[in-house]
């Protein structure tokens, strides 16, 4: 009956109200002449009317922020313009890789000098359109990496029309977040607030330009937290996405998730969708990560994280069985990297972490980003449950590079100096017609842009600094020591029939 009242009260809202406070007597039907049923539409009236008001604070409210937030909330033009993806010719971009070499490359379809074989194309001028948030007076801007990535220019254009370039102070792929800087003082900045605190069911509007639609604001509510979908750095970035059924569009990326106290606690990021527009489910980037991120780029222009040196994993069943635990809440170390922090600091395989400087850890995922969160020669208090007791660690952490990274796959290809190399063993070594070698680092591609590489498609590398090297962590390893040291990278290289020293300044 109450939702019947509640439905009838929008409609006879205003007829009751007004006419019922005013003594105009209506003429009731016969049925509801009595004193109760009189009762009743007068309990209506007052829940209209409450219920009107509810809403009438609720739109305030939005409109508040909006304007709040308005001069903040900018969009960006990004443009790159044509260039040749590769240039053409008879030779396949193989030439001067040695003969005994050229079938390798050829069987994998791979053109050392700029990805796949295929005939000359130009790309043409392309450009596009996102979002981003004033976050400093001074004009840093925070947005999304892909939103900037590969620009060749970039316009940012205020609330109030006016335009500027943006240089790109930072970028930081394995968040997707970017760093933009203009000209400009005295500007409204945005505040972030805390990404933490907000609930699953919290009203939230979703700021951007969306197809180019600037300044367009959308509503809608947090639908989930700590979302890990999988789509950032190739998949093995850092997310712990807020999930919100504010509509988000092409354009929204980079723009603000805004919280009714006008507090920015999120960067509207990706949509899932099969069609390529709004469906209901939207992405964004917690302010409680992009923060630390951000202030990294505007201090140094880059981003440092710490490093553990530990495998880590949900809990598996037999584990949480065998301990009885009820809630599979923690971060389980499936194994732990010799001489590394984790090590160090006393962490064992088979532990769970169930806290960090006193925050419950709910996941590897959650574990993983704080860590990285700390920077490097960050000391980290953990409790950790061992065998079904508590034990209490402290863990000062490393820097997470790709030297470090790469220990946890020695023997798997990398990029080193704009060049994939891949570890020559011996089966390779017999197939590419080396003989007296079979160990050593071969280059298999070369990227071409304006960082051109000391290196060529073909080379192998046997050894850095003097001593051999037959894994790419090693290599990055000793580049990381020589650049701490502030010394030359010698690498012995065989190139062709001819052992070479190449060096890096």
């Amino acid at each position: 009956m109450r939702r019947q009242w509640n439905f009838l009260s929008v409609a006879l809202a205003a007829m009751l109200t007004g006419s019922l406070l005013t003594g105009v007597v209506l003429s009731l039907p016969e049925g509801l002449r009595s004193s109760d049923a009189y009762a009743v539409q007068v309990a209506a009236a007052e829940e209209a009317r409450g219920n009107l008001q509810t809403a009438q604070d609720l739109s305030s409210a939005f409109r508040n922020v909006s304007n709040a937030l308005r001069p903040s909330v900018v969009s960006v033009q990004m443009t790159r313009r044509a260039r040749a993806i590769r240039g053409g010719g008879g030779t396949n971009g193989l030439e001067g890789i040695p003969p005994q070499m050229r079938r390798f490359f050829e069987d994998n379809g791979i053109d050392p000098f700029g990805g796949r074989q295929g005939g000359g194309m130009q790309r043409p001028e392309q450009s596009g359109i996102g979002s981003g948030v004033i976050i400093r007076d001074d004009g840093y801007i925070l947005t999304n990496n892909h939103v900037v990535e590969g620009a060749d220019e970039l316009v940012v254009q205020l609330s109030d029309g006016r335009e500027f370039e943006a240089e790109t102070v930072g970028t930081d792929p394995e968040t997707d977040l970017a760093v933009l800087k203009i000209e400009a003082e005295n500007l409204e900045a945005a505040v972030l607030g805390d990404s933490d605190a907000i609930q699953v069911g919290d009203w939230v509007l979703a700021m951007g330009s969306p197809f180019e639609l600037e300044q367009t604001v959308t509503a809608g509510i947090i639908s989930a937290k700590n979302r890990v979908q999988g789509i950032v750095g190739g998949g093995g970035g850092f997310e712990d996405f807020l999930q919100t059924d504010a509509a988000i569009n092409p354009g929204n990326s980079g723009g603000p998730l805004v919280n009714l106290q006008g507090e920015v606690v999120g960067i509207n990021t990706a949509i899932l969708s099969r069609s390529g527009g709004y469906n209901g489910i939207g992405f964004a980037i917690p302010s409680g990560l992009a923060r630390p991120v951000m202030e990294s780029i505007i201090e140094s222009g880059s981003v440092r994280r710490g490093f553990l040196g530990a495998q880590l994993s949900e809990i598996p069943n037999e584990v949480a069985e065998k301990l009885d635990l009820s809630a599979r809440s923690g971060a389980y170390i499936r194994d732990v990297l010799p001489g590394q922090p984790a090590a160090q600091g006393g962490l064992q395989a088979g532990d769970i972490v169930q806290s960090i400087n006193g925050r419950s850890i709910r996941n590897w995922s959650q574990f993983r980003n704080l860590i990285a969160s700390q920077g490097p020669g960050a000391r980290v208090q953990m409790e950790v449950l061992r065998d079904g007791k508590t034990v209490d660690l402290e863990i000062t952490l490393g820097e997470r590079t790709e030297a470090a990274l790469a220990q946890f796959a020695p023997g798997e290809p990398g990029i080193f100096l704009n060049a994939r190399v891949q570890p020559l063993n011996p089966e390779l070594a017999k197939r590419m017609g080396f003989e007296g070698i079979d160990a050593g680092l071969l280059v298999t591609q070369v990227a071409r842009g304006p960082e051109r590489s000391p290196l060529r498609a073909g080379d192998v590398i046997i050894a850095a600094q003097g001593q051999p090297v037959s894994t790419v962590a090693e290599l990055l390893a000793a580049k990381t020591k020589a650049d701490q040291e502030e010394v030359a990278l010698r690498l012995t290289v065989l190139r062709g029939d001819e052992q070479e020293l190449v060096i890096i300044e």
